[in-house]
Formats: C-alpha cells, structure tokens, sequence
C-alpha cells in the first residue's frame, strides 16, 4: 500500500510540474476544434468532443472534417494531442519507476530473471 501511495504522490507532483505545458495544449486543442467546428458548421459543444476525441486518438468517426481545410487542422489536432498523451504516459513511466525504485527490491526480479534463461 504504500508503494500505491508513493506513486500517486508522485504522480500528482509530477502532472502539477508539466500541468502549465498540459494547459497550454489543451487549449490548442480546444482552440483548433472551434476552428474545425466552425469551418464544418457544427456545434460549440460537438466540436469540443471532436477535438478532444481526435487528440486523444480515439477517433469514433461519428464527427469528421469533410473540407480540405478542417482536415488539414485536424492533422495538427492530432499531432498535438499526441504530444499531450506522451507527456501523461512519461510522468506516469517516471513516477513508477521512482516508485518501484523505493519500494521494491530489483534484485528480486534479477534473480527471477535468472530462473528463467
């Protein structure tokens, strides 16, 4: 348990580091998919779920751009999103392995390791 402990502490100190960058794309984010938005004629709030649907690579392709333009932002959306997700995924990498690093013996898994070959 207080390994679990460690990691969200550390994970919350981390995201609260890095969370001016996170702010700064999701705004992009939100910005561009008003632009998409308004460009395809949809809603205030269907062109935030598409934003943010498209950045996060989910992609359901309920919403999509059909003009040359929107899609050419789209791409920006999505490459801006996975920047986004890299940075959630490498602070939680980070703060596991600070984590596993105070709370559990490596060497065990050497040894298991070992066992194994």
């Amino acid at each position: 348990m207080e390994f679990t402990f460690e990691f969200i502490r550390l994970f919350l100190v981390a995201i609260y580091v890095v969370m001016p960058l996170l702010i700064f794309l999701s705004f992009w984010i939100v910005i561009l998919g008003q632009v998409v938005g308004f460009i395809e004629g949809w809603n205030k709030f269907d062109s935030l779920y598409w934003s943010f649907i498209t950045a996060l690579t989910v992609g359901y392709g309920d919403l999509h751009p059909l003009k040359k333009s929107s899609k050419t932002l789209s791409v920006i959306v999505g490459l801006t999103g996975i920047m986004f997700t890299g940075i959630v995924v490498a602070v939680t990498v980070h703060t596991a392995t600070l984590a596993f690093e105070k709370y559990v013996d490596l060497n065990i898994f050497l040894q298991a390791g070992k066992l194994f070959k």
